[in-house]
């Protein structure tokens, strides 16, 4: 079977976050079974930030038994990065089925131009874009226009797709609310839990000294970062006791030197340590030697960072925002409090820190729900029965 994954980005941007991952691991996976498979995407590379774009990039790279083809972004808007090269390239290599991952990005229109013209069946995932961006509706005339814009080409492909694929209930019902339709299938984002190994010493190498509790993701308000910062300040003097700090791990979304005033004018400098544009190896070594990961997000849909973190036995302090509790469930593999409340979430820090047990417990759960649900393995599998499905209902057509 010849398959063709469409994607904004790809590697080595793994700082993009979760459609990276999804669309790799997918790839690994199934061409590792002998399929053909091409993931077709932008040249996005965040070794000089984010929205970077390197036309030094291989523009087709084997990596394993499957293909990266990277064409040139002209320009972007936010994270709506421009690349109409793509489109040939897709057409031309004629795959028997396309599978495109993260629904409000021009690849996704890409992708639904070509399943179009030459008759191939779409699959759609979406990962998070359908309740992420609502800064786009809040940035002015301009941005909500594009918001608009990007809603109308979103059902046009739901439309158009022979299988809607949801991360869990809460993203179905937004499927069910922008295009009514029986074809939406539920499939568990996964992680790759071999590659979840670090021979690295992540204190040795920060110089860090202390215990700490850790953050990772986007340096962006929609994370809950500010949320964070108070809760630290919060508990300063306890966190001090304990001798316990906050790693913030991540990539600049806008919020970065914002987030840097705000801790050097709470005087926090000394209990936060920020690490920019951190290598993968080093944020996989951060999860092993954490003591539970943070997540405070106002909104996400299916996070993979708190599966990362289950794979090391790490429990998650999150959110019961949107999608969150389907993977970080309150009181069994994590703990859940309100979104925007730093007292309530600087309470869920300190009482975790103080009850070593329940972290083991909790984080001895996590692992479990990853091995057993949320592996790349059985997420493959079931991407790969779903295509299958496809072709053959294509064919009788």
């Amino acid at each position: 079977m010849k398959i063709a994954i469409v994607c904004p980005a790809s590697l080595p941007a793994t700082q993009f976050g979760g459609i990276v991952f999804l669309a790799v691991d997918i790839a690994r996976e199934i061409s590792a079974l002998g399929h053909d498979v091409t993931i077709y995407t932008t040249d996005l590379d965040f070794s000089n930030g984010p929205n970077k774009f390197n036309q030094k990039l291989p523009r087709t790279e084997k990596i394993e038994n499957y293909c990266i083809n990277r064409t040139h972004s002209w320009f972007s808007v936010k994270l709506f990065f421009i690349n109409p090269g793509i489109y040939k390239q897709i057409l031309q290599d004629k795959p028997d089925i396309i599978h495109t991952i993260g629904l409000r990005s021009f690849q996704s229109i890409m992708a639904w131009l070509v399943s179009k013209k030459i008759k191939s069946p779409l699959i759609s995932t979406d990962q998070g874009g359908l309740t992420t961006h609502p800064f786009l509706k809040e940035s002015g005339l301009f941005f909500n226009l594009i918001y608009k814009i990007q809603n109308y080409f979103i059902k046009l492909i739901l439309k158009h797709s022979s299988i809607v694929c949801a991360a869990n209930e809460y993203e179905k019902d937004i499927f069910l609310e922008l295009y009514q339709k029986s074809n939406i299938e539920i499939v568990r984002n996964g992680v790759n839990l071999k590659s979840l190994v670090s021979n690295q010493n992540f204190r040795e190498n920060y110089q860090i000294k202390s215990d700490f509790i850790l953050f990772v993701g986007r340096f962006s308000k929609s994370k809950g970062i500010d949320v964070l910062i108070d809760a630290i300040n919060i508990i300063r003097d306890d966190l001090v006791k304990m001798k316990t700090k906050l790693v913030i791990m991540g990539v600049d979304f806008g919020y970065q030197k914002e987030m840097i005033r705000t801790i050097e004018s709470l005087k926090l400098t000394e209990q936060i340590i920020i690490i920019k544009n951190p290598p993968r190896e080093d944020v996989i070594s951060a999860y092993g030697e954490s003591q539970f990961l943070v997540l405070p997000s106002v909104w996400e849909l299916s996070p993979l960072v708190p599966l990362e973190s289950f794979a090391f036995k790490k429990p998650v302090i999150s959110t019961n925002s949107h999608g969150i509790p389907f993977t970080v469930q309150n009181n069994k593999n994590g703990i859940l409090v309100e979104p925007d409340n730093s007292t309530e979430l600087a309470n869920a820090i300190k009482n975790l820190l103080e009850h070593p047990d329940i972290i083991k417990k909790l984080g001895e759960e996590g692992y479990d729900f990853v091995k057993s649900e949320c592996n790349c393995v059985s997420m493959a599998s079931n991407i790969l029965n779903l295509y299958e499905k496809t072709i053959k209902n294509n064919e009788n057509k």
